[in-house]
């Protein structure tokens, strides 16, 4: 059976889902779409008056942002699909429909420690000032150069890591701004110790889910001696009610943890931009420290302030302490300044919510200073933990971990909004560019056709795998682990690869990275001097 043949069996198999479904699927959209929109029609209306150019910045960054993540959707989430189409388990039309709403909830529960992660990655000066025309070129530089990749390997039906996309293009911008900062290094634009570790993850994803659905596999045969589980769907006929039950769950564990995963990274850009363009509604989570939360983020505050002015002893601050906290979190080397400079932004920061009450009281035009000040100090804290040069013991590290953590409940933080429109954008994403990737990961990787026990192992390897990476606030690739799990499903049941897609593959995760970093720092290079 050729290719065009065996897609057509597969795709045609879509069953009668009545003329009320594309109504009801339009209609939770729209509903989507008018709650996130009232809620951010109220949130700028209770911002100061500003001109025109700002609203239409921030129309412009929201609707690339939000194409960024329909890309993500053309990509990853239609590798959650993959397998339950060609099991027959369920229609395309109900898979991706059901894949998406559990991508929704997904996103709506996840934590943000995945989006932050990302953000950490870009550099300091620019995340401080990302209102400026700087902090413009640099998100849409990154967001462009992460979905011409993204279109560009889709077009050729080549799964790819918008994780991957996403990495190469902060790195690219980093670079390009310490170049055009002529300050002698073309590195220390990026925080490559938490780029290494996130690039690891990302490296150590396809291995993972190869050799984990290859011992998988070969496990359940050892262990399930059920002969129709290992054969592959004869014609159209969906498999038996526990065979699919098990697919469907597991198509629905990959969906969730992708949502949970590869969603917070277009949440954390669009919290940027919103920083950037309404700063005064959005830089601050107004709604802690609460009345109720004040005396303990005043003593937390007090006994991290203890703990680094101990190390401070002998120095003191001269002029604006800022500065100096800025170079320990660019160059990562503690100077004479670190320690004081930053006993003294704590004291600050302790006394601008003391003398407000919370930081909803802040005023409109102190809003920035304070957001700022609470993030580099934050980033200050997060580089100390890891300073061997700083010789914290576990109690002092304890306490500077229990203040960091108040300053990022301060800082970064997702309004609901955000999570519903990111939600709908990953959804709409699997609907409209599903079937290249599908038709990809169900017949062009292996050379047989792929049976109902290589769908469920790739998947449930996905599955926790992602759900694993969540929880230490990892980005992974759902593609590279799906892909990679289907490719080991293969190789353990002896049924062969096909070369050519597993080279275009390799190519592809090859090249991502360079590609990601020089298109970015292409495009940021050209809107620092466009703007």
């Amino acid at each position: 059976m050729t290719t065009a043949t065996l897609y057509d069996s597969h795709i045609s198999h879509r069953g009668s889902a009545g003329s009320w479904f594309p109504v009801v699927i339009a209609l939770l959209l729209s509903a989507g779409v008018l709650y996130a929109g009232v809620q951010l029609y109220n949130d700028l209306s209770s911002a100061p008056v500003m001109s025109a150019l700002p609203y239409i910045l921030l129309g412009i960054a929201l609707l690339i942002a939000l194409g960024f993540e329909m890309c993500n959707g053309f990509h990853d989430t239609s590798n959650a699909v993959a397998t339950v189409i060609y099991t027959h388990s369920l229609t395309p039309t109900a898979a991706v429909v059901w894949s998406g709403a559990w991508n929704f909830l997904g996103v709506l529960t996840s934590t943000g420690a995945v989006a932050f992660g990302i953000i950490s990655l870009l550099p300091v000066e620019l995340i401080l000032q990302v209102g400026s025309s700087a902090g413009f070129a640099m998100v849409f530089a990154l967001l462009i150069a992460a979905i011409i990749w993204n279109m560009g390997t889709w077009w050729f039906g080549i799964p790819n890591s918008s994780s991957h996309a996403l990495i190469g293009s902060i790195i690219g911008v980093g670079i390009t701004n310490q170049l055009l900062a002529r300050s002698g290094s073309g590195t220390s634009g990026v925080d490559w110790w938490q780029a290494v570790g996130v690039i690891k993850s990302l490296l150590f994803s396809p291995a993972c889910g190869f050799i984990l659905a290859f011992l998988l596999l070969l496990l359940a045969k050892s262990l399930i001696k059920i002969p129709a589980l290992y054969k592959a769907p004869e014609g159209a006929t969906p498999p038996p009610w526990w065979i699919r039950g098990l697919l469907i769950l597991t198509c629905t564990g990959v969906s969730f943890a992708h949502g949970s995963n590869d969603g917070q990274k277009g949440m954390g850009l669009i919290m940027l931009i919103l920083i950037g363009t309404v700063p005064t509604t959005y830089a601050l989570n107004k709604s802690f420290p609460g009345p109720n939360e004040m005396a303990g983020f005043e003593r937390d505050s007090a006994a991290a302030a203890t703990v680094v002015n101990a190390k401070a002893a002998g120095y003191n601050v001269i002029g604006n302490p800022r500065p100096a906290v800025e170079l320990y979190v660019a160059q990562h080397k503690i100077n004479e300044g670190t320690y004081p400079s930053l006993a003294a932004l704590i004291t600050d920061i302790t006394g601008q919510v003391k003398q407000y009450g919370s930081l909803a009281k802040i005023p409109s035009a102190q809003v920035g200073n304070t957001r700022n000040d609470m993030y580099l100090v934050s980033e200050a804290l997060r580089l100390l933990a890891k300073d061997k040069e700083a010789e914290l013991s576990a109690a002092d590290m304890g306490k500077l971990s229990t203040y960091k953590k108040a300053l990022d409940n301060s800082t970064k933080f997702i309004p609901g909004w955000v999570k519903v429109v990111v939600a709908i954008a990953l959804g709409l994403g699997t609907m409209i560019g599903w079937k290249r990737i599908v038709v990809t990961v169900g017949e062009k990787i292996g050379k047989d056709h792929l049976t109902y026990a290589q769908g469920a192992t790739a998947e449930l390897v996905a599955m926790t795998t992602i759900a694993a990476a969540d929880m230490y606030g990892l980005p992974v690739s759902t593609t590279h682990i799906l892909t990679s799990g289907v490719a080991g499903t293969m190789a353990a049941n002896g049924s062969g690869l096909q070369w050519g897609t597993v080279r275009s593959l390799a190519l592809a995760w090859v090249l991502t990275l360079p590609a990601a970093i020089i298109l970015s720092g292409s495009l940021f290079a050209l809107f620092m001097f466009l703007f």
